[in-house]
């Protein structure tokens, strides 16, 4: 397979697998042309090489750097941002992991603690709490692992990984 063909199955791959990971097909592909890319693109050159709209291209790329992703870079005598993207994957990893898991886990913690409190009045409400703590103590004791891998550091997590696939 050639270089070209190759970074077009990459690029259209890792759009696919972002929307399994929690963003949109675009997304993906902007992010995947800045990992391979040996040097900053901006914003038009995205849209060029993945064929989509200006508008398009800017809004992905703000969202990328918000997730700490990417990275806006500014080049002496051009007036255009360039993006770069973060390229030690643990890192990635990381910044990726907290971003779910103050979406999606946090919220869900909040929203059972809350609920917990419910007054127990009929065996719907009995069944309700029971599955209501249930999802607690599920969510926290995900929330406590993600923390404790959270402040790992990548080779403690991988020399923990191999030991455990031996």
């Amino acid at each position: 397979m050639d270089f070209s063909e190759a970074k077009e199955q990459f690029i259209s791959t890792w759009g696919e697998l972002g929307c399994s990971w929690g963003i949109c097909r675009t997304m993906g592909q902007i992010h995947a042309l800045l990992l391979i890319s040996p040097t900053p693109v901006c914003a038009d050159q995205i849209k060029e090489e993945l064929d989509i709209s200006g508008g398009n291209a800017n809004m992905n790329l703000r969202a990328l750097v918000d997730w700490g992703i990417v990275y806006r870079r500014s080049i002496p005598g051009e007036r255009k941002d360039y993006y770069v993207a973060e390229k030690d994957f643990w890192s990635v990893f990381k910044k990726v992991l907290l971003k779910r898991k103050k979406q999606e886990l946090n919220p869900m913690i909040e929203l059972t603690r809350n609920l917990s409190d419910t007054k127990v009045s009929c065996e719907q409400s009995r069944e309700f709490i029971r599955v209501i703590d249930n999802i607690n103590v599920i969510s926290t004791a995900a929330d406590k692992s993600l923390d404790k891998l959270l402040s790992c550091e990548s080779n403690l997590l991988l020399n923990t990984v191999v030991r455990v696939m031996r």
